[in-house]
């Protein structure tokens, strides 16, 4: 009988437990253009790769959120485009017990740092598919990335307006 009491409390205990649960990774979105093909094709020049990454995330439920990854990744040919592959790698993920001030970083770091290399399979797999060598995509500092939003969120409340949405992308050189 004291077993099964004590059994019982450890569930009361563990329930109150912080917990973060993946509930499903997903590709929501992909495609790729060839807009100039196939006459582009036949240029012998070497492409200029120009890749954006974005964080979006939406609430779902209580404690519930869709975090999605979305990257444009474009390749041009003499300022013609090559290719163009948009991409957006979605999960639902699921917060129990978390503090508040825990549960953003987590939604802005740790959930893209989890999808990214989904995302990053994905594209190459996809370019790959297309004819050209695949591109696997750099790694990224999601934290830094956090906390230039974080800043630009701060700059913004403070009433200079100058931050726009899209300073926030992560843009990478070739």
């Amino acid at each position: 009988m004291s077993d099964q009491t004590a059994s019982l409390k450890d569930g009361a205990d563990n329930a109150n437990e912080p917990s973060f649960i993946i509930q499903r990774i997903y590709l929501k979105d992909l495609s790729l253009e060839q807009p100039n093909a196939p006459a582009i094709l036949l240029v012998p020049a070497e492409p200029q790769i120009q890749v954006e990454i974005d964080v979006s995330v939406d609430p779902l439920a209580d404690g519930v959120f869709e975090v999605a990854l979305i990257s444009t990744l474009t390749a041009r040919v003499d300022s013609k485009v090559l290719f163009l592959v948009e991409a957006k790698q979605a999960g639902i993920f699921q917060f129990s017990h978390i503090p508040p001030e825990q549960v953003d970083p987590m939604l802005g770091v740790t959930c893209p740092t989890i999808l990214f290399p989904y995302l990053r399979s994905n594209v190459a797999d996809i370019i790959s598919r297309a004819g050209f060598q695949p591109i696997h995509l750099s790694e990224i500092n999601f934290h830094g990335m956090y906390q230039h939003r974080l800043m630009q969120a701060q700059e913004a409340a403070e009433g200079d307006g100058s931050s726009t949405a899209a300073e926030s992308k992560i843009i990478l050189p070739n």
